[in-house]
């Protein structure tokens, strides 16, 4: 169960009710500064809240909450990260895959490049699986959103991140392209391997508005909605 889970948060970028319930804020956090909704072919929707930063163990991190409602898979995702380098901190997920549900925890050792996944079900641990990187482990779902801070970009930029296998992703080409918020000139990402495909917007939001997943089961997000606090 657990591979699956792993291969759908890929597949979920990798890694989405309906949309109202989706864009609600949490109950007892601020409101959020940013939500992005997405449309998820072949169907569902998921919905990115940025909260910005807060206290987490006495020291600064920054909140993202990432929900997917798509062809059985209900995931919840809290994630803490630093605000410095965009790496995760610690994950909460809760998950249903056609009625059966779950509950896991992912703590990251950025400085020691280490992975411990921790599952749950009905309230008691049943396994624990770490992994090991040649060096920080990223997350998938922070991954578009970390690149909107990339400065100076232009075709041939590349990077290597780890998921925590080891990928490279490059700035491949800068093209026009449709998505249901709009038409948008959008600098174009590959990866090497090849598991997705991002594009984000070349203004100053830098908005993720396509990710496709080419691994697994195929999946494409695209942009809806797009909200931004006024004082932001």
């Amino acid at each position: 169960m657990l591979k699956k889970i792993l291969i759908l948060k890929a597949v979920i970028l990798f890694s989405l009710a309906c949309r109202i319930c989706l864009a609600q804020d949490s109950p007892g956090r601020k409101q959020a500064r940013e939500t992005i909704t997405y449309d998820i072919s072949p169907f569902g929707a998921a919905v990115y809240q940025d909260f910005g930063e807060l206290e987490f163990r006495g020291k600064q991190a920054n909140l993202v909450i990432f929900k997917t409602d798509a062809l059985g898979l209900k995931d919840t995702e809290t994630i803490f990260s630093d605000p410095q380098n965009d790496l995760p901190l610690w994950i909460e997920r809760d998950v249903s895959i056609l009625l059966h549900d779950e509950y896991l925890t992912e703590e990251y050792f950025p400085g020691e490049s280490r992975l411990l996944i921790t599952k749950y079900e009905g309230g008691k641990k049943v396994a624990e699986f770490p992994f090991k990187a040649q060096g920080p482990i990223h997350n998938a779902i922070l991954l578009p959103f970390s690149l909107r801070k990339v400065s100076n970009l232009s075709v041939g930029w590349a990077c290597q991140i780890r998921l925590p296998d080891t990928i490279e992703v490059k700035l491949a080409s800068i093209e026009d392209i449709s998505v249901p918020a709009g038409k948008f000139n959008t600098y174009h990402f590959t990866s090497t391997p090849h598991k997705f495909e991002i594009w984000i917007t070349t203004d100053k939001l830098r908005l993720p508005v396509k990710i496709e997943g080419t691994s697994g089961l195929p999946y494409t997000l695209s942009m809806a909605k797009h909200e931004l606090l006024s004082h932001q």
